[in-house]
């Protein structure tokens, strides 16, 4: 039955799923276009809202235009950790910064025939009253939470309701390209009735605010401006609906997104300039519809990166824009090439969903995460299939862990072609494992590497693994953290050394393995064919010698003494790295530290919110820490690589690491800019040798000392630090 003789007729009449599943299903044109063909009213939360999630409202809603039907939005600001902050600090500007958001999020409109043709007619369903938005944010005071249920509500002219929820936003990416689900509720049916009773509860509730908790609101320049903006033309009801239904059939998202049939546009003068608008952007792989462009130093990434052949390193500090850098580059080379594929491995599932969430702001195909369930290995096996058979595919963008890659690497290689394919490495001294190393595929030509700094710690032979794979010119493109403060990417800071001295026991330990490391390296120094199980052992050695420093007893006594005494001072948005492994009693340093913290605050009567993000532990925990849930966050290895956190103010490095890597990349965890954050703070417990005339004394200041004098000469103070450590120097 087409959709034209569907109208008014009962929902019961309707043949529905109880779900409906992409790509099993076409969820807008089986689901959304005939019900909607036979509704009264359509009430829908749809998450986030953008102009995108505006311009698909208009899809399939033709038919309830022009029988008299009514639409009900709600929608939530999609604020930034800047608003976030801002709300909190001013409380009484929250409806200033949200509506100003709202209004931002107006500007990052497609700028194509169609995308202006569906603002036009949806600004004329608001200037009629048919469309009603209103926006909905959790109300916590000096905080805002975001609304970000998904739900709808249809009702049709017999008073016959269905209602759903489910994954789906009302967006375009959700509609047509990502994997989302729906579950189906039919009010007749008596084993939906309550369900049906308690989403239109919900919904209701909500809109007319009521909803404890949430506030829901109108806000009037919001109207006013998309009103502004987006009517260029006045339409009756009846035109408005004529013309989407226009809309509806002679767009088809896909072939507008990578073909056109140019039979259809014989005589069609406006879809002629939509298809040449579209053909003029064929080939860039991302589209960067809300302004974005490379700033000078990534603009000198990509170049390097097409000198270079498309095998390269960006070693670009923490904070600067890997992710995006890596996203120009991989556009550029889609001017030259076809790229259809783009492979990105990341060493943690938070990185993930990080990853995603910034490719789907640029990219309208089909991102696949490689994560446990089946669901990545049916998409996988369905694009194998169309590739098999010649058939033209979807642009995609893979996004798997290092481990979930080495796991299921032929699985995702199958759908890789060495012609149009690009790997995006992040973190990739991560590959300098061999584990890692020998998955990588020598017939893919284009590879791209990202790191604060590709050199791996103790480990030349996996470094030249890296470069041989990713940079064989051996050169890659280096934005330093003083380049970065300088172009005001990162915020500046005061670096503040915190001097330990190891105790006798330590100096003794260190002593022994020192003794044994200088005969084992004159050994096999000196050996024509050193055995690989005696270059362990001195790995092994170097590696317990480094953890006398790393877990150096004097450091927990500074930190408590330093915390306790300054704790106001010090307690907001700070990080605390904490040494690896366990203590002589088996106990975690990391609970050993947070312990010891909290009974020194509490003998005090001082209370203050920690928590640790380790391993196991949620990605919310860093949401908390963001908007001031959490004061103090206890961390090890975890958030060396990747995660952004900006809202941190001041960090502690108690784990002294001699890993350029490692500090580069903690330093960067906190010199990320934010909203009210001017200047960083970096404690750094250096370990030195009790006696200066010790046998050893120079080893361990030499290691140290070089890292403070990192920290420092990039720092808001250094000349108060020179003059601090001259004596080691």
């Amino acid at each position: 039955m087409e959709l034209s003789d569907m109208n008014n007729i009962p929902f019961p009449y309707l043949q529905l799923q109880k779900e409906y599943r992409s790509p099993q299903h076409d969820v807008a044109n089986e689901f959304f276009a005939p019900v909607l063909a036979c509704s009264k009213i359509y009430k829908r939360s749809v998450g986030f809202f953008s102009s995108t999630s505006l311009e698909i409202i208009t899809k399939g809603i033709s038919s309830l235009v022009k029988n008299g039907g009514k639409i009900q939005i709600v929608a939530s600001p999609k604020l930034s950790e800047e608003d976030i902050e801002a709300i909190r600090i001013g409380y009484d500007k929250k409806s200033e910064i949200i509506e100003k958001r709202l209004l931002g999020e107006l500007e990052s409109t497609d700028d194509n025939y169609f995308t202006n043709q569906r603002l036009n007619l949806l600004a004329n369903l608001i200037a009629k009253d048919i469309l009603s938005i209103k926006i909905a944010f959790k109300d916590n005071g000096s905080l805002v939470g975001i609304y970000h249920e998904k739900l709808g509500v249809f009702e049709d002219f017999e008073g016959n309701i269905i209602a759903f929820d489910g994954s789906m936003n009302e967006s375009k990416t959700a509609m047509c390209y990502n994997y989302e689900s729906i579950n189906v509720y039919c009010g007749w049916l008596s084993e939906d009735k309550s369900r049906v009773e308690l989403k239109i509860k919900a919904f209701d509730n909500i809109w007319n605010n009521t909803e404890e908790n949430l506030k829901v609101v109108e806000f009037p320049s919001l109207t006013k401006r998309i009103l502004d903006k987006y009517k260029t033309k006045d339409f009756n009801t009846e035109e408005i609906a004529e013309k989407l239904e226009s809309l509806d059939k002679t767009e088809d998202r896909r072939k507008v997104e990578y073909k056109i049939d140019h039979t259809n546009l014989e005589g069609n003068e406006e879809l002629k300039i939509a298809q040449n608008e579209i053909e003029e952007n064929t080939n860039n792989f991302f589209n960067f519809n809300d302004g974005k462009s490379p700033r000078p130093y990534q603009q000198k990434a990509v170049e390097k990166f097409c000198e270079d052949n498309f095998q390269c390193l960006f070693a670009m500090a923490t904070g600067t824009g890997k992710t995006l850098t890596s996203l120009f580059a991989a556009n550029e080379l889609s001017n030259r090439i076809k790229l259809n594929t783009i492979l990105i491995i990341v060493p943690l599932k938070d990185l993930v969903d990080q990853w995603e969430e910034d490719v789907q702001k640029y990219f309208h195909g089909e991102i696949i995460t490689i994560r446990s369930g089946l669901d990545w290995k049916e998409k996988l096996s369905e694009l194998n299939v169309l590739s098999m058979l010649n058939k033209e595919s979807r642009k995609v963008v893979l996004i798997t862990t290092y481990d979930s890659f080495s796991i299921n690497d032929e699985k995702i290689l199958a759908l890789l072609k060495p012609k149009d394919s690009l790997i995006i490495a992040d973190e990739v001294h991560k590959f300098g494992a061999s584990t890692y190393s020998k998955k990588l595929p020598q017939n893919i030509i284009y590879r791209l590497g990202l790191s604060a700094t590709p050199k791996r710690a103790y480990d030349d032979k996996g470094t030249a693994a890296i470069y041989d794979y990713f940079c064989p010119s051996q050169k890659p493109f280096e934005f330093s953290i003083k380049d970065a403060i300088e172009a005001d990417m990162l915020c500046h800071y005061v670096y503040k050394p915190i001097l330990v001295p190891l105790n006798d026991d330590e100096t003794d330990s260190y002593l022994e393995l020192s003794e044994q490391i200088s005969k084992l390296s004159v050994y096999l120094n000196n050996s024509n064919h050193p055995k690989k199980e005696d270059e362990e052992i001195l790995q092994n050695l170097l590696i317990n010698r480094h953890r006398i420093i790393e877990r150096a007893n004097g450091k927990l006594e500074r930190f408590v003494k330093i915390m306790s005494e300054e704790i106001l001072k010090y307690k907001d948005k700070t990080i605390i790295f904490c040494p690896t492994g366990k203590d002589e009693k088996g106990k975690d340093y990391l609970e050993v530290y947070k312990n010891s913290l909290w009974s020194a605050l509490t003998s005090k009567g001082k209370i203050i919110r920690m928590n640790e993000y380790i391993q196991g532990t949620e990605r919310k925990i860093i949401d908390d820490f963001t908007n001031g849930s959490i004061d103090i966050l206890f961390a090890k290895q975890r958030l060396n690589e990747g995660i952004d956190i900006p809202a941190a103010k001041r960090a502690f490095f108690i784990a002294s690491s001699t890993s350029e890597r490692e500090f580069i990349q903690r330093r960067g965890r906190v010199l990320r800019k934010s909203s009210g954050k001017n200047l960083a703070e970096i404690f750094d417990f250096i370990v030195i040798p009790a006696d200066k005339n010790y046998k050893y004394a120079s080893s361990i200041t030499a290691n140290e000392i070089r890292r403070a004098m990192d920290f420092a000469v990039t720092a808001d103070n250094y000349s108060e630090i020179e003059n601090k450590l001259k004596e080691y120097l």
